[in-house]
């Protein structure tokens, strides 16, 4: 057994990628011909791949000169690879010819049979074990440069042992891609019905129907607007882009904005309190607060009135603001956000006044939802967990994956 720092013991030899992998660097974006013999061609960039697939997104275009169309085309069964932002971030590319990609992208592709399936499983093992971090880190810039790559040492088993590792990998990783995708697919289902029933109630409203009997109200009649002063030694309270509003500790960093460089905490959250963001509540950044903590001034915090439900209001407003109905009332824009700060124009926007009891019915389904898609998350991150265990254990040689076809991969991936 052979050891490598970033993929522990293996029974493989280990070599450089540069010798059962030609490694190619996409070119300089050309924004115009450099001559009549250029071709205009689709081309693929870093953000177009993600794990699992690429984007061939045909709007992105530049111009490349013949040799270059040649040299540099993509085919199916390439794979490319991420040389910046989340570097090694790889995909096999299977959709239509002419494509090209820029210097954002490496194109990899195999040499003496070797297979381009297990260099994506292998940069999958060393992605999840954060060594190209630690190897693109060294720079003030990362960048998995092309040096960088033609040089990784990786573990090489003979071509036929690659084949089954990959045809074995493929099998199981659906497996387990599958289960999570089915149970995510079950939370969305619970989502649109519950959308589906506040938009109707919305469409059965004077807002869109102005001969219904269901009345309307300014929004400062159906919620209260409260500050109350930040208290000591609790989180910051976010609300996200899909709706959730919680501790931002209890969350990834992405999916919501910063609403100044330092964010003063300058206003106290409670449970269940209904909280808007003034600047991003267009993009959907509304909700019931499932945590207590501190928010900065940018939000405002509401309490229900007559007892309405937190869970129900905050998911028409946000519904509201999606559909683009608030925007219309805002004082003005910037890029990417409506301003919804003014609290004395934004309470004047008038919503439907749905009875109390529907409001109820509607919040208790909203409430068993959160607990499932946490619940759904949490085996999602098990079953990733248990997925790059697979691949590493495989591509290293740590087992005999024709003795190990049929083993469930997935017992105790559960929600």
């Amino acid at each position: 057994m052979t050891f490598i720092p970033w993929l522990g013991e293996t029974r493989y030899p280990i070599v450089s990628l540069r010798h059962a992998f030609e490694i190619t660097l996409g070119k300089m974006f050309q924004a115009a011909p450099s001559s009549a013999a250029d071709v205009e061609m689709p081309y693929f960039k870093s953000v177009s791949i993600q794990w699992g697939g690429i984007d061939p997104n045909v709007d992105l275009r530049m111009w490349a000169t013949p040799s270059e169309q040649r040299e540099l085309s993509v085919r199916v069964g390439d794979l490319l690879i991420c040389e910046g932002g989340d570097v090694g971030r790889s995909a096999i590319y299977n959709g239509p010819q002419g494509f090209t990609f820029e210097k954002s992208v490496h194109r990899a592709r195999p040499r003496g049979g070797s297979d381009i399936r297990y260099l994506g499983y292998v940069l999958q093992a060393l992605h999840s074990s954060g060594w190209l971090d630690v190897l693109c880190n060294k720079a003030t810039i990362r960048h998995l440069t092309s040096e960088k790559l033609k040089a990784l040492e990786i573990p090489l088993p003979p071509v036929d042992d690659q084949h089954r590792i990959t045809n074995f990998l493929d099998i199981e990783t659906e497996k387990l891609d599958e289960l999570i995708s089915k149970k995510r697919h079950l939370v969305a289902l619970m989502n649109e019905h519950i959308d589906s029933r506040v938009l109707r109630q919305v469409g059965a409203s004077r807002i869109v129907d102005t001969a219904a009997i269901d009345a309307t109200l300014p929004i400062r009649r159906i919620l209260t607007k409260v500050i109350r002063p930040p208290v000591a030694d609790v989180g910051i309270i976010t609300a996200y882009r899909d709706g959730q509003v919680t501790d931002r500790t209890l969350r990834r960093s992405e999916g919501y904005t910063m609403s100044a460089s330092s964010e003063p905490q300058g206003q106290n959250v409670q449970m269940d309190d209904v909280v808007i963001h003034g600047l991003d509540g267009f993009a959907g950044a509304i909700g019931a607060s499932e945590a207590i903590g501190n928010c900065s001034p940018v939000y405002h915090i509401c309490v229900p009135q007559r007892d309405g439900d937190a869970r129900y209001l905050g998911r028409l407003l946000r519904l509201l603001a999606l559909q683009g109905y608030l925007g219309n009332f805002a004082i003005s824009t910037r890029e990417r956000a409506v301003d919804f700060r003014n609290w004395d124009l934004f309470g004047r926007i008038p919503i439907p006044a749905i009875p109390a009891a529907e409001q109820r019915e509607v919040g208790k389904l909203i409430a068993k939802v959160r607990p499932l898609h946490e619940a759904i998350e949490r085996s999602a991150r098990l079953a990733a967990e248990r997925r790059q265990a697979l691949i590493t254990a495989a591509v290293t040689g740590q087992f005999d994956v024709s003795t190990a076809s049929g083993r469930n991969v997935t017992d105790g991936v559960t929600a």
